[in-house]
């Protein structure tokens, strides 16, 4: 059990910003960017790697739902960006899969 699931169980508390019956999304305890919003699907992924075609759903609705709530909260005019780390390499820390939404300033160039 990632501490995901121990937030989606209300084991651990956090700053939730937005839930339904799929998604939940709270706040980056150690945000990298004025706005640091996590939005995690309530069913177990661990990876993007281990997503398949029956995953395309909830996949899609992670995206649109973090444009809604950067749309909702003023910074998607300015522009924010959305990231999803995969495996060691590629920075996941939690293995639960979940999207990063950044913004509220300037965030500069990607891998700058």
């Amino acid at each position: 059990m990632t501490i995901f699931h121990k937030i989606i169980s209300r084991e651990i508390p956090a700053d939730i910003v937005f839930e339904n019956d799929r998604i939940i999304a709270f706040k980056d305890i150690a945000p990298l960017a004025p706005v640091h919003i996590l939005f995690v699907p309530k069913t177990t992924l661990p990876t993007l790697d281990a997503a398949t075609p029956d995953d395309a759903q909830i996949m899609g609705e992670l995206m649109l739902t973090a444009a809604d709530y950067a749309r909702k909260i003023g910074i998607a005019s300015d522009g924010y960006r959305v990231v999803m780390n995969c495996n060691d390499h590629g920075g996941q820390t939690v293995y639960q899969m979940h999207l990063h939404l950044l913004g509220g300033a300037p965030l500069g160039t990607f891998g700058a």
